[in-house]
Parts: C-alpha cells; structure tokens; sequence
C-alpha cells in the first residue's frame, strides 16, 4: 500500500512541476515581469536583482521542468527529491508572503495558463511538501524506469529540448499564448465585464491615447491595423526599427492605418521617431497593458475590426505578409 501511494505521489508530483515549468518555459519573458514584481520595493524590496530576473526566471523554469523529468525517469532520485523540497519551500515562503501581506495578487506559478489566488498557491505548495516528504523518506522505492544509460540520455536530451525552446521563444514570441490578446482574440469582447462584478474583464486599462483623446474605439473599428508597440524606449532592441520601417512602408503602401503604441515619454519617441524616419506617430498606452499585449520591444500586432490576426517579434518582421 505504501509503495502504490510512493508511485502514485511520484507521478503527481513530476507531472506537476513539468506542467507548471512548461507552460512558464512557453513564455519565460512573463515570469521574468513576475520576478520583477517581486523583488519590487514594496514587495521583497531586493531591487538590485531586477536585471537579473530574467536569467532568473530562465534558471527556475529548467530546473523545475527537469526536476519533474528526473522524477518520473528515476534519475538520481536523493538528489533530485531534495532538490524538489528545496524549491517548494522556496515557492511556499514566496506565497506565504504575497497572501499574508497582500503583496502580489497572482504568483505566475502557472504563468498565464491557470490563475489562482496567493492563498490557493499556497495550499498547493503545503500539499506538495506533504508528498515530497513521504517521497524523501521513500527514497528507495524511486527507482529508475530505464536502464541507467538510457535514463541519463533521455534527461539530457530533454535538457537539451527544453533549453532550445527557450531560446527559440525569447527570440520570436510565446509558442502558446495564454493571454487575452492571442491572436484570435477579439479585444473590444475581451473588454465586457464578468457576470462577477468582482472581477476584472480579461482586458481593462487598454486605451490608445494621443495628446487629447482615446482613439481605442474607433482604430478597434478599423479593418486593417498594424500597432508597433515599444513599451519602454530605453530598453527597446534600437536595431529591430531598420526592420519595421521596412514593414510598416509596406503596410501603409497596402492601405494599413499603421499606429507606434508606447508607454515612453514623447520626447524620447520623436527622437526615436526621426532617428529611423519612422512613417507613423506614437499613442500612449500603459505600460503593463504593452506587456501583456506582446512579448517584444519592439513588437507587432495587426488587428482587423479589434480582433488580433498576427503578432511578431521585430526579429520576423520580415516574415509578415500582408
């Protein structure tokens, strides 16, 4: 009975941490702002770290996603079952945290896939410990599932997978995208208000501001709509704007209303702007909405009647047919 409620525990708790590190390796730039958020001054005040968050994040998401992997292969099974309570603890502490103190309302431990409340992650994790432990003191019943070769290959080649999707999307775009600006997604319905009147519509605080008014409305009713969105200036990929001048000349030349969305200063985007003799102006968007909108700076998205058709990290700018 004991061994059955091992193995079964075994199979819950990898299946866990990879379905919780694949669905954050998709869209490792999400746990990056999360991170970001965390070791924000108000939450864990460590903002010496903040460039780090990245690399951070990166490094977490492998070693959970591999974690899980060695513990269903059987692969150094001691190692692998401390290492699994060290990042639980680790996990537990952070969501204690948030949910004691009311500091980050969503962990991202599921990215954007599954939502759950600070207090209902933490449970989670209280529920993991549990089991992690009987594993750790049933750590002769992990056996390997293969031999030891075949074990040792297959846990790298999934190192080596998992590491090459990361690459891949930190250099075009999430493979999944959970978020409510996927393409497909109709924006203005995303905008309609939950029958809870606690909760927030997918998307609020989406708002296309010039210098006097919101034109969200009316370029949500236009057909053909390329926004280049740059949410933050400073920290854009300054050699993706050769390539979207190239595409947005295009767009226009084919009866596109091509708009710039940022959330920087306008004086640094009328420098940008001429810089790169960029035939669009720029409209003002929020800055966290630009980051969930896309996961690139710069980034393009084509809309046509507020439902999002394409999106493309600048590096496929090349790519776009229109």
């Amino acid at each position: 009975m004991i061994k059955l409620l091992v193995h079964l525990s075994r199979i819950f708790v990898g299946a866990m941490f990879i379905f919780s590190g694949f669905v954050k390796l998709v869209d490792p730039i999400g746990s990056q702002y999360k991170f970001q958020e965390y070791f924000g001054e108000s939450v864990l005040n460590l903002e010496f770290l903040i460039p780090f968050a990245l690399p951070f994040s990166i490094l977490l998401i492998i070693v959970e996603i591999m974690l899980g992997v060695m513990l269903l292969l059987g692969y150094k099974s001691k190692l692998t079952v401390w290492s699994l309570l060290g990042l639980t603890t680790l996990f537990l502490f952070l969501t204690w945290y948030s949910a004691y103190y009311n500091k980050v309302t969503d962990c991202g431990c599921f990215g954007d896939a599954i939502k759950l409340t600070p207090w209902e992650t933490f449970w989670k994790n209280v529920i993991l410990i549990g089991l992690i432990l009987l594993l750790l003191i049933r750590v002769k019943d992990i056996k390997e599932i293969f031999s030891k070769k075949i074990t040792f290959t297959l846990t790298l080649l999934s190192l080596i997978s998992f590491s090459s999707i990361t690459f891949h999307v930190l250099n075009h775009l999430p493979i999944i995208d959970f978020r409510a600006y996927a393409v497909g997604k109709n924006i203005p319905e995303g905008m309609e208000f939950p029958e809870d009147p606690n909760e927030l519509p997918p998307v609020h605080d989406f708002m296309l501001e010039d210098t006097q008014n919101d034109l969200a409305p009316q370029i949500l009713a236009m057909d053909k709509v390329m926004l280049v969105i740059v949410y933050n200036a400073d920290k854009s990929d300054e050699e993706g704007f050769v390539a979207i001048k190239k595409v947005t000349d295009k767009a226009i030349s084919k009866g596109y209303n091509v708009y710039g969305v940022s959330a920087s200063f306008e004086d640094d985007l009328i420098l940008m702007q001429n810089k790169y003799n960029l035939p669009f102006n720029f409209l003002f968007c929020d800055e966290t909405t630009l980051k969930t909108m896309i996961r690139a700076n710069p980034g393009i998205m084509i809309l046509s009647k507020g439902t999002v058709t394409g999106k493309w990290n600048w590096n496929d700018a090349d790519k776009i047919k229109l």
